[in-house]
């Protein structure tokens, strides 16, 4: 083999090589910072995994907003009118977070079944709800 070809085919290895490493780190930091949409159904159907960092939307079941007494700590449950799913939120609420009304959750579901949400996202208007929150309660019966 001529030794410029030979130059050449080692750097186009090198290439192929760094581009697949390159591609295969990318890969799996998507993986990682990927927060997927459960409804409270799949949550308590054992479809969403435990310990990773995931959203639970629905709409806040009235009378579940309990505040812990001398804390920011508040539990309250979400609902998709079939399953519920209690959440716990440490920090302030938004100002238009209340009882009945659509909410996103972004944190971890442990072991327990709880969730344990960094963020709590809620409604801005009367008529707006988050899509994944309208998409997961579509054609369910309003049992609460």
């Amino acid at each position: 083999m001529h030794p410029a070809r030979k130059q050449r085919l080692i750097i186009v290895a090198i290439i192929v090589v760094g581009a697949s490493v390159a591609t295969a780190l990318i890969g799996n930091a998507l993986k990682q910072n990927l927060n997927l949409f459960y409804e409270p159904t799949r949550i308590v159907n054992g479809e969403a995994p435990v310990g990773r960092k995931i959203r639970v939307g629905g709409m806040v079941k009235e009378g579940s907003l309990v505040r812990l007494p001398d804390s920011l700590t508040a539990q309250f449950i979400v609902t998709d009118y079939e399953a519920e799913v209690i959440v716990e939120y440490t920090g302030i609420l938004p100002d238009m977070f209340t009882e009945q009304a659509g909410t996103v959750a972004t944190g971890i579901l442990n072991e327990d079944g709880l969730f344990i949400a960094e963020q709590v996202l809620a409604k801005h208007d009367e008529t707006y709800m988050p899509p994944e929150v309208a998409a997961a309660l579509k054609d369910k019966p309003k049992s609460y």
